[in-house]
């Protein structure tokens, strides 16, 4: 019984200890990645000829502005995972581009 006790107050330390860490950590990871999915439906329906419009600019300005804050708030906190997933996320959305403006 000791052993269940023991284990549970384990588990209890930690959640109460980390869990808020890691909940905002994968809520912040997972809000860069919404935000770059924002504007990825309309640049691939533009590329496959489903549509003729494209995003409006200001909207695109702002995920990137977003973006842009979000990537440097991850250089200051050395976060190398959103490093890695807004620094790929911004490469394929200028490859997507590229593709539609020099189609």
């Amino acid at each position: 019984m000791t052993t269940f006790t023991n284990i549970r107050e384990h588990i209890h330390t930690f959640l109460s200890f980390h869990l808020h860490k890691i909940t905002a950590d994968t809520l912040g990871w997972l809000a860069a990645i919404l935000i770059h999915c924002a504007s990825i439906p309309t640049l691939l329906a533009l590329m496959g000829g489903l549509s003729t419009h494209t995003p409006t600019l200001d909207i695109i300005f702002f995920i990137w502005t977003a973006l842009a804050l979000l990537f440097g708030r991850a250089v200051l906190l050395k976060d190398m995972l959103n490093i890695i997933t807004i620094g790929a996320g911004f490469a394929i959305q200028a490859a997507i581009m590229a593709a539609i403006l020099f189609k």
